[in-house]
Formats: structure tokens, sequence, C-alpha cells
């Protein structure tokens, strides 16, 4: 028996490769499918079953390409009403592969078809819970993403209670975890940076797992979530109700353009300008109106969040060689209108002497020179980090609600932007560059760099203790 599990940093997503014998099965598999072709290929083994936990919003699932080019099933658990075929198992159904088993748990409470898998070993030992997003290490999936007019989130809280004690909890303690995510996940709050653990473990340190009443469990569980992503919606449905192939998006999006093509393309489609070069180089030259987000950062995420129309066309500027890894990227999350990219990268743009823009960016003792008592900085950084500590005097607006607190930035007076080391603050210098703010700096190193001077700086103190 073989269980590997392929992990994605970028959207801390644990997808997994089991194999007995000549036969394998995928669970929660990511949207580019040749990986996990290869690998039956060279183990000889055929995919006989592909299993989902359940429908995922923060990512686009492989299953339907993969089912295609396999002739394997889907599976899912009750309550799953999928536009495709599938099955549809029952609680506590076997499925056979190989010398093992795998035993079908349904566990509703994250969404209403949430379904856990346990492994039987070929000792016909219980061996492994591919646990999805009903249990995590650390932390449990939240509540929240399946509401519906009938359903509210303390409903589905209290579904997970019941799920967890009833079908998890019982188990033997060195049953082995293996969640659907890790530290980062947006499916989560408080996730832990293992990727798997032992149940027996997760049993003493994880406040989910304790002994406290529904109540308890509902108040803890539902306390503290910042609102998911705008793109979760939008990938549900497209894991329930289908999507385009991966290699048309990918054949389509490596269109390489000259930097006149590339110009045209913009004028005509009004298509968005990601550029996903680094901060540092982005400052110094980039194409006017272009949006940096980071191709080494939190990318597919931050695309997710900020760019609010998942049909958007897109042109892309890349550092060269990167193309396809970015497109691929962007597909994970159903961002699949790319259209093309810019052939060359910048040094194209640059060589054509189209017209360029830059942002001024400063490290974090050039900053100290300039501080006054009215100058206006603003922190993008999430408000748990923010009220950790901050600078005197910065307003924390976080990037992921950027759009909706644009009044928080002076039209009259310098604007100066920092995060935690410098990615996300780059991200909101381009997008209000771009929406006609030129008095913007950004500090160089973020919070990291801020925090090794004498800049003054303060915990959030709660203003009923003032």
């Amino acid at each position: 028996m073989t269980i590997e599990q392929i992990y994605t940093g970028c959207l801390a997503q644990g997808a997994y490769y089991i194999q007995s014998g000549n036969e394998a099965v995928i669970i929660d598999p990511l949207r580019e499918i040749q990986p996990y072709l290869n690998k039956a290929t060279r183990n000889n083994a055929t995919i006989k079953y592909i299993f989902e936990t359940h429908f995922h919003a923060d990512f686009v699932s492989g299953h339907i390409d993969l089912a295609k080019h396999t002739g394997a099933p889907i599976v899912y658990g009750p309550n799953a009403n999928p536009a495709f075929e599938c099955i549809v198992a029952n609680d506590g159904q076997i499925f056979e592969v190989g010398n093992i088993k795998i035993k079908v748990l349904h566990t509703p409470g994250h969404t209403m078809e949430s379904t856990c898998y346990l492994l039987f070993d070929e000792n016909n030992q219980e061996y492994a819970l591919f646990s999805g997003d009903t249990l995590f290490i650390g932390d449990v999936g939240r509540p929240d993403l399946a509401q519906k007019s009938d359903l509210t989130m303390n409903d589905l809280a209290g579904f997970l209670y019941d799920s967890l004690r009833n079908k998890i909890m019982p188990l033997p303690n060195h049953v082995i975890v293996y969640p659907a995510h890790g530290a980062g996940s947006a499916c989560g709050k408080n996730m832990s940076k293992e990727t798997f653990d032992s149940l027996g473990h997760q049993k003493e340190v994880n406040y989910a797992l304790q002994d406290i009443s529904k109540e308890q469990f509902i108040k803890e569980v539902t306390h503290g979530l910042l609102p998911p992503p705008f793109y979760f919606p939008k990938n549900v449905m497209l894991n329930k109700m289908g999507y385009e192939a991966v290699e048309t998006v990918i054949s389509r999006g490596l269109t390489a353009l000259s930097a006149e093509a590339f110009e045209a393309a913009a004028n005509e489609t009004g298509a968005l300008i990601l550029d996903t070069r680094k901060a540092q180089e982005f400052k110094d030259s980039f194409i006017p109106n272009a949006i940096n987000i980071g191709i080494q950062g939190d990318f597919a995420p931050w695309v997710g969040t900020l760019i609010t129309n998942i049909q958007q066309p897109i042109l892309l500027v890349t550092e060269v060689g990167r193309e396809e890894e970015v497109i691929t990227r962007l597909s994970r999350v159903g961002y699949d209108q790319v259209i093309g990219y810019l052939d060359g990268g910048m040094d194209t743009w640059l060589k054509a002497q189209k017209e360029t823009d830059s942002i001024e960016s400063i490290t974090a003792e050039e900053f100290k020179a300039r501080l006054l008592n009215d100058t206006v900085i603003r922190d993008v950084r999430k408000p748990n980090e923010y009220q950790s500590e901050h600078v005197i005097g910065a307003e924390n607006v976080p990037l992921a609600e950027l759009s909706e607190q644009m009044q928080a930035f002076s039209k009259t007076q310098t604007n100066y932007i920092h995060c935690a080391g410098g990615y996300r603050s780059m991200i909101a210098c381009s997008i209000l560059k771009s929406r006609g703010f030129d008095n913007i700096v950004d500090i160089q190193g973020g919070f990291g760099a801020i925090a090794q001077t004498d800049i003054p700086k303060s915990a959030f103190v709660c203003p009923s203790t003032l």
C-alpha cells in the first residue's frame, strides 16, 4: 500500500494518491491532472476511483477531467447533487481498492455533503482518515460557507459538532489524519503548519475535539471568522456544474503577444493587466494600470480575493518562462480567461519604448526620516497582525477590504503603505495607482523592517478598556 500526500503550498491544499496492488485512487485532485496520470503509469496502476470530500470552494478540482481521461467514477458522499454523472455513496459504504478498503463516513458541518474516507489496510485495520475540510490539524472546517435561507452558520456548526463526536472521535488514536488543507487556507481559521497527525494527538491538542458542550463548540468555531474570499461561491459552482478543460484554458492563455499586440488587446477587450513579477521589480517600471500580484506569494488566493469578476479577461506580464505556471495557478481558482501574455516580459515593452509607470518604494530608515505628526500611514495587514503591534498613528486598511475602503486614503497628502514584508503593500499600491492615486509610497520590507527601527509602535488597546 502506498499513500502519497501531494501538497500545493500556494493553496495550502493536500491531494492524495493511494495505491494497492495495481489499483489506485485519487482524493481531492487539483485541476491539472497530468501528474496523477503520470504517477499511475509509472506505477503500472489503473486509477479506479476519484474521491471528493465535498464541493470545494477554494480551488477548482480536477475530478471531471480526470474522470474523462481515465474512465474512473467520481465518488461523493451523501447529499451531493452535481450536474455530472457520479457515485453518490451511502454513509458506511465500502469501496475496495487492491487489497485495501475505503469506508465512507458522512460528516456534515463544513458543508452538508462533507465526507471523510476511512482507509483500512491489508490487515483490515483502520489506518488513515482522509478528513477533507471536516477536521484539520489544529482546527476544523469553517461552518459559514454553505449557509442557506433555511440553514444558518450555527446549524452547520451543530452538525459539525455531531459529526466529529459520532464519526471521528470514536476512531482509534493511531489513525493518521490527512486533511485537505493546512496553514494559510481560508477554509479554517487556525490550522497548524503540520499537514498530517495522529488522531490521538489531535484529541489532545485540537480545541474542537475537547470535552465541551455543543453550545460552547458553536461559539468557539464561529468566533473570529474572516469573510471568505470573493471567489469561493464561484469555485463551488464550477466544481458542482462543470468547467472548461484545463488544456483549453492553458492553450488559450499561452498566446504570445508583441508589445503592439498586447497594447491593442488591452484596448480592445478591456482586459485587466496582471503583472506577476516580484514587488521590487514591478515598482521600477510597469505598464500603466497594471496590478501587481507576485507569483511567489499567496498568488491564487489574492487573485481570487481582489479580482471580483471571475470572467474578467486577463493579460499577463510574467518573468520569462513562467507563463504556463501563472496560467495554471490562475486556473486552479477558476480564473480561466487569460487571453495572452507579453512575449519576452517587461523587456519587450521597454524596447518598444511604450509608456511606463512606477511606484516610489523606500526603506524603513527613509520612512523614519520622513515621519511627522500628521504623516498618513496605512497598514494593509490583517486586523490580528495590526492589533499585535503597529506603528503609532497607522490606520489599518486590510488588503482584502481595499476596494471598500478607498476613502481611507488621502487624495492630498502622501500615503505611506506597508504590510508585513512588502508583498501585500505593493499589491495595494498598484491597485491605488490604477485608481488614480499618485501620492503613494511603499515601505520596503514592511513591518518586519519597521520593527528593526525605533519608530514608535504600539499594541492594540480595546476601546472598552480605556
